[in-house]
């Protein structure tokens, strides 16, 4: 006991010829790294520490780093919210080599507590005689080695402080590895010796390294692959917390980076909401535009609204400054964190315009998918995109290209042009092609109701031939989707029809998967198969009834007709065979110049003299983008009412709720009479209305009982 109490006594001379005396004290104050309180050693700490030697058994040296040695008091100290730590500064002659954690450099022995130290041979006073290894650069250790394996022999030869510059290199090494070779190289890396030693150094040095080799320690780690529930990330995780005062902007920028690639944990969260705290009192002194997006990324789409809005204000302060890369990212930025501003994507979006030539493929991709997240529609931007792609189709793969029509039908955009050159590519070359993206291009171009003048036909053919070769690998529900989109474009073919309407296949689709969406694209087959001319197969197939769900058609547009026509001239909510249902009915003769009244009609005028008016009410969701052209399902639907004999007319919902009513009658004035009656209008106006008094006041009728119809001329208006 002796013994161990004059070596301890020793050692404790030795270190206050080098300290001084004064005492300093530090808080951190927020509440993600436990306050501290760090005192530098005096002449006090001496009785301090032999009185509590005996006592307090716990205490014991923790750290030593550089220049310093750090005991840690477990109990006397500690306060509520308040960790006190006591330092002694030490002359770094007498510590010259970082602190290193192998075994022959341990804090502690059998016999007793001794400090050990590490340091170049020198006339100076030191402890010890070993040779300061020379630290590791990680830019230079990357390019000397080749594999990760490489870089974990130079640690097991030689380590040295700090770790994480091995880390760091075996991330820059696998960086330019092929995919396969990276999966290989990871393996190897599980299973070399030194790799364990390496993550145990990794956390003992996490508390004494500076914040930003910590965190591109952390950032390298996640990126090698290793998971994210293990010691050793969970670890860093925890200093991060307890360090995050420490971050200025580029530490910030890394640990955004790092926590939004993550998956959402508890130690995650608990960092999130402290880099939301930190982006709330630092976002005005954020410098670099790059921080300034990855902070926007980590925040995430939960984070306050006051935060995302300043945010964006600090976003649009930056304009000026905004790169072509930055005009690029801010799209995915304002995705991630579910905040559209349309000023700021609309100043991105001129500038990616502008530079849209070089622009990657990858790129390019993100920006639509952020469009369709946030749902932003800038037909510009899009037209940018597919007229750039379209001139550019050469060097680009058939997969990238239908990856991006994908997307453009996604926002309802036709690109005529785009589309019309992959078709010619997919007819040159459809063996190129695999099963999941025949099922794709089908549904693009059915969607988007896009034929191509006389090559249509070939294009159908070719994609039916080619799927015909999957017919005994395809699932049911994929040839449910190929079978439906050939129906939209009213393409019949009969091997894919006769393979689904085995009882087999439909039970199947019945029973299983999205039930509801399979029993619509069984609607569409059937109504093709039974109204379709061109199709040369009709059958009856037994669904589930559709649900009786309560519409209500467009109310501006019945006040209109009313007015237009009266009551007992057009009927609401019409539901008609094959499941199709339109909002509106009148029945006019067939010239479409007199409306004709519902009752007694069949008694007065015979079912070839009436011409069948449909009036729909349809949304923009119905059309392309553009709102000119309408989609897959509307001109089926279209074409299956003409075959039921019935005229169509549409009525845009978006445009008749700007209109004010005298417009809106007008305007279905205009639709329902055909041209033919509007010159004859004048003449015969004094005619009806001079027979319609007359009859009304021999049968003693009100002016809304019109018993021989409503002609052009005698609109109420």
């Amino acid at each position: 006991m002796m013994n161990r109490a004059s070596s301890f006594l020793w050692n404790l001379r030795q270190f206050s010829t080098f300290v001084p005396t004064s005492r300093t004290m530090r808080l951190y104050p927020l509440g993600f790294s436990r306050p501290r309180i760090v005192f530098s050693y005096n002449s006090n700490l001496r009785n301090l520490l032999l009185s509590d030697f005996g006592n307090r058994v716990q205490s014991s040296i923790r750290y030593v780093f550089q220049d310093a040695l750090i005991f840690k008091s477990r109990d006397d100290f500690q306060t509520k919210g308040v960790s006190i730590e006591t330092v002694l500064t030490v002359s770094r002659v007498l510590c010259p080599r970082r602190l290193s954690f192998d075994s022959k450099h341990s804090l502690f022995s059998d016999e007793g507590l001794k400090i050990n130290f590490h340091h170049e041979a020198s006339n100076e006073n030191v402890l010890t005689k070993e040779t300061k290894p020379t630290p590791v650069n990680y830019r230079k250790l990357s390019q000397e080695c080749s594999s990760l394996s490489d870089v974990l022999d130079t640690f097991s030869e030689a380590s040295t402080f700090p770790s994480s510059n091995y880390i760091s290199a075996m991330w820059t090494i696998a960086k330019r590895m092929s995919d396969d070779q990276k999966r290989i190289e990871k393996q190897l890396m599980f299973n070399h010796p030194a790799f364990s030693q390496l993550c145990e150094q990794v956390m003992r040095e996490a508390k004494i390294m500076h914040c930003d080799h910590l965190l591109f320690s952390l950032h390298a780690i996640v990126k090698l692959g290793i998971p994210q529930n293990s010691l050793l990330v969970q670890t860093l995780l925890r200093v991060v917390q307890e360090r995050i005062n420490e971050c200025d902007e580029k530490c910030l920028s890394v640990l955004s980076t790092v926590l939004e690639a993550m998956e959402p944990c508890k130690n995650v969260d608990v960092l999130r909401a402290g880099v939301r705290i930190l982006a709330d009192q630092q976002v005005w002194k954020i410098e670099r535009v790059f921080t300034l997006q990855a902070v926007m990324k980590c925040v995430g789409k939960d984070a306050p609204i006051a935060l995302k809005r300043k945010l964006e204000m600090k976003a649009l302060r930056e304009l000026d400054r905004f790169s072509d890369l930055n005009s690029q990212h801010m799209f995915e930025a304002l995705a991630v964190m579910n905040h559209r501003s349309i000023t700021l994507l609309n100043e991105c979006s001129k500038m990616v315009i502008g530079n849209i030539h070089g622009c990657p493929f990858k790129v390019l991709i993100n920006i639509l998918q952020s469009c369709r997240d946030l749902r932003y529609r800038n037909l510009d931007l899009f037209k940018g995109i597919a007229d750039y792609v379209a001139t550019t189709i050469d060097i680009w793969k058939l997969k990238q290209v239908l990856f991006l029509l994908i997307l453009l039908e996604d926002l309802g955009f036709r690109h005529t042009d785009l589309m019309d050159l992959f078709m010619k590519k997919v007819i040159d070359d459809p063996a190129s092609l695999n099963m999941k993206s025949i099922i794709s291009i089908l549904h693009v171009y059915s969607s988007l109701n896009h034929f191509y003048k006389c090559q249509t036909q070939e294009f159908q053919e070719a994609m039916a031939r080619s799927l015909t070769g999957y017919l005994h690998h395809i699932s049911s529900e994929n040839l449910l989707k190929a079978v439906s989109s050939f129906c939209l474009m009213n393409h019949f073919p009969l091997a894919l029809i006769d393979q689904l309407l085995q009882k087999d296949i439909i039970n199947e689709l019945l029973t299983s998967g999205d039930i509801e969406r399979n029993v619509h694209k069984l609607r569409i087959l059937a109504a093709c198969l039974k109204l379709d001319t061109s199709c040369p197969k009709a059958v009856d197939l037994a669904l589930p009834p559709l649900p009786s769900i309560p519409l209500s058609p467009n109310g501006k547009v019945a006040d209109a007709l009313s007015s237009l026509l009266g009551e007992g001239f057009f009927l609401r909510n019409v539901q008609l065979p094959h499941n199709y249902h339109i909002d509106f009915e009148v029945r006019m003769d067939i010239n479409r110049s007199r409306v004709l009244p519902f009752s007694h009609m069949d008694a007065v005028t015979s079912a070839a003299d009436i011409q069948r008016v449909a009036v729909l009410c349809v949304p923009r969701s119905t059309y392309c983008l553009d709102l000119t052209h309408p989609r897959g399902f509307l001109a089926m639907k279209m074409r299956h009412l003409k075959v039921m004999g019935f005229h169509v007319i549409l009525v845009h919902n978006w445009e008749i709720e700007r209109l004010q009513m005298k417009d809106v009658v007008t305007f279905l004035k205009t639709e329902l009479y055909s041209a033919e009656a509007f010159p004859t209008a004048d003449r015969e106006c004094e005619l009806e209305r001079d027979r319609e008094e007359e009859r009304e006041s021999q049968a003693g009728c009100t002016p809304s009982m019109k018993p021989n119809g409503l002609s052009l001329t005698t609109v109420r208006t």
